[in-house]
């Protein structure tokens, strides 16, 4: 049996039968498709979702927001769903370049369909084409190659008999999900081919939950009863394999205190006994001494960034070792660790069996739970400043924390709001935190926000987002308020780039290029650029506010809960009031010659600093 389609047709009708499994629980992989159509896909994909309407159909703004959207989608269904992505050629599918790196590098599922030239060639070159004198074979979909798990050009009908299912197998491993991409030469799209009927049959992709070795295990369990100073790195793994009550378990019995990387906050309740807060260049004292110190570093489910290890100065014991847990085998062999590669919940349900009986020492646990009761000390602190106006940074993190409810989420992606929400977040569920920092994407906060509230429509979304990131995909607004889907959004005014400007200055510069000033006598060095935030969301069809005090932002955030459409509350926060860094560094090359004095005194910190890193 046959069924005559296009090709177009034959993806959207395989597509809308592809389902996970994971534990018995089965979910319909692909929930949608987003799409902004041009001449490359509106005659192919476009009429393909037009004619058949089993895989919905989601108008976004602009292509490289729509992928973050499905990003976030994917990352909070702990990568069991998915979205898929169409453009057309030329600008349209590389504006989702970005979308597709940050995909890749957070290790989340994607599926990209961008319009391709013309695979018979005798209409070259088409609008938005760009020509290679060394070959034919050359379009702006091969940007994608580096930042994709799963690439191909698709150049007859039939070959997605292959490609599909291949991509399909990336797209559902744990260990290599990503992007991937499959380029759609516009004429092969519209071209007809009797495809088996077979093909476009349920099929349930099994997630599987596999061991580690067990001569492995047995060596870390070893290795885990001598050491003295233990700590475990919870990273992104142990919130996508659904294993936070298993670490919690696994700390419990232990005692063994656990740190989080910024993908992994939120695998303990921040009051959990054990859970000592984020770790690294943005991390807590306690949880960053500890790392110095330990002899035996635990990772589960973490690839080890450089701000996880503060730049390879994190762990400054010279008889440090560490054992990995990680479903992938290139980040469970980081660090020259001992490698247990296996899914993150069975394997710490083995290494608990195997441990019984072991605790660390009263002494450690006592210091583990001093660090937590100053740290804790010190967030009060922060949350309660009562600067300004313009008030603090942390003010309002601790103000919309204490708004939300302990099922609600806090999106952000870049800035300085990461490293502070890292620190000061007090999360109450697994996937209460969404951060977007393998990529530190700005723009990503509203389309983010977007994917997770489709994701989770039960869940209140709050996104925290600066207003340089507000300016580089606000949009995405329209979108929301289009599909009736309600966001609170946190919009912190403090006129420029406060992160990246107090990076310059730390490096000794002067924070050039990182304010939002007129240009005067020749810089931009004048008065501040002055929008009105609150008339930008409102014309995009949002309700918006202004807060200048914490009471006027606690007041706005608990109007905005009641209503039932998109909400932004707009804060001057002050650009110069931050929250401290803790016990970390992180390695920003600084001039080696300059004509500057404070440019000088920062290169010899920073020599004396970067003495500190591990050298394997």
């Amino acid at each position: 049996m046959t069924r005559r389609l296009t090709m177009a047709q034959s993806i959207i009708a395989f597509l809308q039968n592809q389902y996970s499994e994971r534990d018995g629980k089965e979910y319909r992989f692909f929930e949608g498709c987003f799409g902004i159509f041009g001449h490359g896909n509106v005659a192919g994909i476009g009429q393909a979702l037009e004619q058949d309407r089993g895989l919905p159909y989601y108008l976004a703004r602009n292509e490289q927001a729509m992928v973050h959207t499905a990003s976030a989608f994917a990352k909070t269904s702990n990568r069991m769903r998915a979205m898929v992505c169409t453009s057309s050629i030329g600008p349209g599918a590389t504006n989702m370049v970005t979308g597709a790196a940050l995909a890749t590098i957070n290790r989340l599922p994607v599926l990209l369909l961008p319009g391709d030239i013309f695979a018979q060639r005798q209409v070259a070159p088409v609008l938005q084409q760009l020509e290679s004198s060394s070959s034919q074979d050359v379009s702006v979909n091969d940007c994608f190659k580096p930042v994709s798990r799963y690439w191909d050009r698709i150049q007859r009908p039939e070959q997605i008999l292959t490609a599909l299912p291949a991509a399909m197998r990336v797209l559902t491993s744990p260990a290599e999900t990503g992007a991937a991409v499959l380029g759609l030469p516009q004429d092969v799209q519209a071209e007809a081919f009797d495809y088996p009927e077979h093909f476009f049959r349920k099929r349930v992709w099994l997630i599987a939950r596999p061991r580690c070795d067990g001569q492995i295990l047995k060596r870390a369990a070893q290795w885990i009863r001598s050491a003295r100073r233990l700590v475990l790195v919870a990273g992104g793994g142990v919130i996508y394999s659904e294993a936070s009550l298993a670490l919690s378990e696994f700390a419990a019995q232990t005692g063994i205190p656990v740190v989080e990387t910024q993908a992994g906050k939120g695998s303990l309740r921040f009051d959990h006994p054990q859970a000592l807060g984020a770790v690294g260049v943005t991390g807590t004292p306690g949880a960053n001494i500890l790392a110095r110190e330990a002899d035996l570093i635990i990772g589960v489910g973490t690839r080890y960034s450089d701000f996880t290890t503060a730049s390879q100065t994190a762990f400054q014991n010279p008889a440090v070792r560490f054992v990995n847990v990680n479903v992938s085998e290139f980040d469970a062999g980081k660090q020259a660790a001992l490698p247990l590669v296996g899914d993150a919940r069975v394997t710490l349900q083995e290494m608990r069996e195997a441990l019984a009986g072991f605790k660390v020492e009263e002494a450690y646990s006592a210091r583990v739970q001093t660090f937590r009761t100053a740290w804790e000390k010190e967030v009060d602190r922060i949350y309660n400043l009562r600067v300004g106006p313009p008030i603090s940074q942390g003010e309002v993190i601790g103000i919309v924390n204490e708004v939300s409810g302990p099922r609600d989420v806090m999106v952000c992606a870049a800035g300085s709001l990461p490293g502070d929400l890292h620190k000061l977040w007090r999360t109450r569920d697994p996937n209460g935190y969404h951060m977007e920092y393998g990529y530190s994407c700005m723009g990503y906060e509203i389309s983010g926000g977007l994917g997770v509230k489709m994701a989770a429509p039960d869940r209140e979304v709050y996104v925290l987002v600066g207003d340089g990131s507000y300016l580089m995909m606000a949009q995405e607004v329209v979108t929301a308020l289009q599909e009736g889907i309600k966001l609170n959004i946190i919009l912190l005014d403090n006129h420029g780039f406060s992160s990246i400007g107090g990076l310059s200055r730390a490096c000794g510069n002067r924070g050039m290029g990182t304010e939002y000033r007129y240009r005067r006598n020749g810089e931009l060095a004048g008065d501040h650029v002055v929008v009105d935030f609150v008339a930008n969301a409102q014309s995009l069809g949002a309700h918006a506010v202004r807060a200048r005090t914490g009471e006027e932002l606690r007041n706005a955030l608990i109007e905005g809960r009641q209503l039932p459409q998109t909400s932004v509350v707009v804060i001057e926060t002050s650009y110069d009031e931050r929250v401290p860094g803790y016990e970390s560094w992180w390695n920003v090359p600084i001039a080696e010659v300059s004509e500057v004095e404070t440019v000088r005194a920062a290169r010899t910190q920073y020599i004396k600093t970067r003495e500190k890193q591990r050298l394997f």
